[in-house]
């Protein structure tokens, strides 16, 4: 292989590198994939993504579900019910005395989709 073509591959390593850990450190692509993998009732909402989704209320209890969490539009609170397992408010809203973190406080609350298991079609 010629100079020029080690070069080339090692600077094409290096630029995939970079950018790799640029995503993982500009996201919460790994403490999300964390959550996935360590807590299998953990979840990330239909209308987010894994790269955005960020909990800021974390269960005390022995499970790690988060309670609160929040992405680029929305804000989201798990419910632990069957038919809705969270719902979920717009981040700008004009929501009186609005607290992100206690749903009492939320208006125009829209339902989120329950969760399927794995083969299983709506």
């Amino acid at each position: 292989m010629s100079a020029a073509l080690r070069y080339a591959a090692t600077a094409t390593g290096l630029m995939l590198a970079a950018c790799t850990l640029a995503l993982c450190l500009s996201t919460h692509l790994v403490s999300n994939a964390m959550m996935l993998l360590v807590d299998r009732s953990n979840f990330i909402p239909e209308q987010s993504s894994i790269l955005f989704f960020e909990p800021y209320v974390i269960s005390d209890g022995s499970s790690n579900d988060w309670q609160y969490g929040k992405d680029l539009r929305y804000y989201y609170h798990f419910t632990y019910q069957a038919d809705a397992q969270y719902l979920y408010t717009a981040q700008k809203n004009a929501c009186r005395n609005f607290d992100r973190a206690d749903i009492r406080t939320w208006c125009n609350v829209q339902r989120g989709a329950p969760r399927t298991t794995i083969g299983e079609k709506d």
